[in-house]
């Protein structure tokens, strides 16, 4: 499975937010790249989609920015490349319908169904709150260094 730098980026830029969200805080585009190391443009370009889906909110001002719409428990993988990667989820393509339909039925319900289903099944799991207490994990991992 092959998820684009959109999708990516909108995973990696929603869990900056959500290890921030209690701070209640907006968090500009700009800070958010330069932390991360993405352009600046193209974020603003996964932020519309991702304020689009309702999974953050924008103010304007000096003050202004971005913030979470709902709570990191609440956001789920799923909800988030729902968002920015329309092609992830499209039905898969016939192959062999005129010729041969009950390939095509067999490859339908054995395969690219169940596939479909099972991803979606494991995103609808995985909420943002996990995946913050993951890059938490490896945090602490790179923080100890002992010397003697």
């Amino acid at each position: 499975m092959r998820i684009s730098a959109k999708g990516r980026y909108a995973l990696a830029a929603l869990i900056y937010m959500a290890q921030r969200f209690k701070n209640g805080e907006y968090i500009a585009i700009l800070t958010i790249a330069e932390d991360l190391g993405i352009s600046k443009i193209y974020l603003e370009q996964v932020f519309s989609l991702l304020k689009k889906a309702e999974l953050v909110f924008s103010a304007k001002g000096a003050q202004g920015g971005y913030q979470l719409a709902r709570m990191p428990k609440q956001i789920t993988a799923l909800d988030i490349l729902s968002a920015v990667e329309s092609s992830l989820f499209e039905q898969t393509k016939d192959t062999v319908p005129e010729k041969a339909p009950e390939i095509e039925k067999a490859l339908r319900l054995s395969i690219f169904d169940l596939l479909d289903h099972r991803i979606r099944r494991t995103l609808q799991e995985i909420s943002l709150a996990d995946l913050v207490r993951e890059t938490e994990k490896h945090q602490e991992g790179q923080a100890l260094m002992f010397y003697i």
